[in-house]
């Protein structure tokens, strides 16, 4: 199926946009292509020439450009988390379909296969005049966003923006959605023996998703099924709970928020916790974190063995099973885990 815009539609599209940002100067780009029925990057390219610019998809080179901005914000999302992080993109290594940027601040995994579509966006905000990259999924969803600092280097932005400039600057984009996600397997059809002889005998975290994938089942099914030695309930608190934990005795955490073509990851300390109507926030000078507490409909404590020793994560679902958010203690290969993270972990409420 697809679905293509043209310029009638793109002014229909901004006299809609206008009309809700009237009644909510607020609202995010996300939201407001909810509410009118479209992708965001349909609402972005409808306002091609107006402060969006098309850029061209050379991802080998346009990633590690970003690197010249300087010091900037890297925001990914998914339907109930927003994690945003401050720092330089430097240490990349482009090759699909995985990528990666490994420094304490920006740190990515990136699948490129899912990155389709860029646009630099210039836009008023209430703080003034703001500048970014915006790439895009297939089905025009936000993978990964790049938005400048008052320390950044604009004259290297417009360079970046004038050399990956698209020669088509037409707002038509072919809309690919994706086919609705399939039903886990039965789990009669698991060999639930065999499958979890592959768990216990992990060596390494990444080799996790591999075997779900291997296994054909389901990651909420997997933990469902595997037993509470390896994986059990908590309360939907604990997200809330460990964070404010985490704050108190100022243990090092890690916080991963993905969507199909990124994941982005935090190390390090969190301190300012607010809550926002039904939004749980870190709100520190170079990471915030914005996650909907409402959306969590299950929460996991899950244990997983590697040559370091097992590895312990928080790990939060939403009403379809899909991942919202991952926290494990501050860790890096060869390094055990840290005992005030296992000892925060222990204090969650099972159910």
């Amino acid at each position: 199926m697809s679905i293509t815009i043209v310029r009638k539609e793109s002014s229909r599209i901004k006299e809609e946009y206008l009309g809700l940002k009237e009644k909510n100067p607020q609202i995010r780009a996300r939201d407001a292509a909810g509410q009118i029925g479209i992708s965001e990057a349909e609402l972005v390219a409808s306002r091609l020439g107006e402060g969006v610019t098309r850029l061209v998809s050379n991802w080998k080179e346009m990633l590690p450009a970003i690197k010249a901005f300087g010091k900037v914000m890297g925001l990914t999302r998914n339907e109930y988390a927003v994690h945003e992080r401050k720092g330089i993109y430097d240490n990349a290594t482009i090759d699909s379909p995985h990528s990666i940027f490994v420094n304490p601040d920006i740190d990515l995994r990136i699948f490129l296969s899912h990155w389709q579509f860029a646009f630099a966006v210039n836009e008023e905000t209430k703080s003034g005049l703001r500048h970014s990259l915006q790439f895009f999924d297939k089905d025009g969803s936000a993978v990964h966003k790049v938005y400048l600092e008052k320390e950044s280097d604009m004259n290297a932005y417009q360079e970046y923006v004038s050399k990956f400039k698209a020669d088509d600057q037409s707002p038509k984009l072919d809309i690919q959605p994706y086919a609705p996600k399939k039903s886990d397997r039965p789990d009669s059809e698991i060999d639930l023996k065999e499958f979890r002889t592959a768990w216990e005998g992990l060596q390494d975290t990444h080799d996790f998703f591999p075997m779900l994938m291997k296994y054909k089942i389901g990651r909420v099914q997997a933990l469902r099924l595997i037993g509470e030695d390896l994986a059990y309930k908590v309360s939907n608190v604990s997200f809330r709970k460990l964070l404010n934990i985490a704050s108190e005795r100022k243990c090092e955490i890690m916080i991963f928020v993905g969507n199909t073509g990124c994941i982005q990851i935090h190390t390090g300390l969190v301190s300012n916790l607010k809550e926002f109507g039904t939004w749980y926030n870190v709100l520190d000078p170079d990471f915030n974190l914005h996650l909907r507490e409402d959306a969590v409909m299950t929460s996991w404590v899950v244990k997983k063995p590697t040559k370091d020793g097992v590895v312990t994560s928080l790990e939060l679902f939403d009403k379809d099973n899909q991942n919202i958010a991952l926290l494990f203690g501050k860790r890096k290969p060869g390094i055990p885990e840290l005992v005030a993270w296992r000892e925060i972990i222990n204090e969650l409420e099972k159910i």
